[in-house]
């Protein structure tokens, strides 16, 4: 047997998976092999990343974006998406063997058009990191496109203004009416009782949000807060003493407040009269977001001397689906 260890081809599953033309891209502006790219414009506008960078990309943003790892993420191929929901849903009835069954109402449809933009990020490193063999380029691009994105995303996703960016959720119109009782696209906030403050029993008025919730929402769901808001909630007791807050038995299991997940956003207002600083909601069904197309990087070693720039963008849009999924715990008297 001449074969020795060194000369046998790696198996399938063991072979690395790299993208050589990208990796000169990188390195040294290279665009020679385009065909392994997902798509290009061209050196003027950039160059489509691999698809194994891009669900990189994908799989840090999901543990960056609080939001985007709760909400109902779509992928579209152009920019004019729209969506169609009915609300009041479709009357049904019962009939016997031979009775008629007359027309039922109609539903009503809203068009949904989520609103967006081109995010983008700007990270550099010098020509000498990237010449040298042992630096991880790809990792290192995919790292800091996945931070930047992260960090835009989590305030557009919770309070963006929908101008050239996706509106988030806090933006949407507000109304104290039950669920049937609002109109299309008015999130339902609970008043604490106090402005800044809860009024009473906290306990209480956390469990009148989690029954604000219609049963068939409450499956999946999960409280939405900042850190300082957590802090507060943590402290909560019940009348006998016990907390509400159940820490997480395992390092990825999140924290439970009532039963139901806790998800951290640093984008979420802290408590002050009159804000809207604890959301509760099926998320999954109740925001959406719309990404266009994968991530374009173009390659700038002239501007930023002797750090090479990389602009990296990608167009997302997003907006509350459906309002009866998220209700808000509004720090106000009413």
């Amino acid at each position: 047997m001449t074969d020795t260890v060194d000369a046998r081809p790696l198996l399938e599953g063991a072979r690395p998976e790299r993208d050589a033309g990208f990796a000169r891209y990188i390195r040294s502006g290279a665009t020679l092999e385009t065909k392994a790219f997902t798509g290009t414009t061209g050196e003027g506008g950039g160059v489509a990343i691999p698809t194994q960078l891009d669900d990189r990309i994908d799989a840090q943003l999901v543990g960056l974006s609080p939001i985007r790892a709760i909400a109902n993420v779509v992928q579209v191929g152009s920019a004019g998406y729209r969506k169609l929901i009915t609300s009041g849903g479709t009357p049904s009835g019962w009939a016997g063997e031979t009775d008629p069954r007359p027309v039922t109402a109609t539903p009503t449809f809203h068009e949904l058009v989520p609103p967006g933009g081109e995010l983008y990020a700007n990270p550099s490193a010098s020509q000498a990191m990237l010449d040298d063999a042992l630096f991880d380029a790809e990792a290192w691009l995919a790292a800091e496109i996945a931070t930047e994105f992260a960090k835009a995303e989590g305030a557009a996703f919770v309070d963006g203004s929908g101008e050239g960016r996706p509106r988030g959720f806090l933006r949407a119109p507000l109304g104290a009416a039950p669920d049937g009782r609002r109109a299309f696209g008015t999130l339902q906030y609970l008043p604490s009782g106090a402005a800044g403050d809860f009024a009473g029993d906290p306990a209480e008025r956390l469990i009148d949000l989690v029954q604000a919730l219609r049963a068939p929402y409450r499956q999946g769901a999960c409280f939405v807060m900042n850190a300082a808001t957590a802090a507060r909630v943590r402290k909560v007791k019940t009348r006998d003493g016990q907390f509400l807050w159940q820490p997480g038995l395992a390092a990825a299991q999140p924290a439970t407040l009532l039963g139901y997940p806790v998800v951290e956003a640093e984008d979420m207002p802290d408590v002050a009269p009159d804000s809207p600083a604890l959301a509760f909601g099926n998320f999954r069904l109740g925001y959406l977001i719309a990404d266009r197309g994968e991530t374009a990087v173009l390659r700038d070693p002239y501007s930023n001397k002797p750090f090479v720039t990389f602009y990296a963008t990608r167009r997302v849009a997003g907006c509350v689906a459906d309002s009866d999924a998220i209700k808000l715990l509004k720090f106000a008297e009413k």
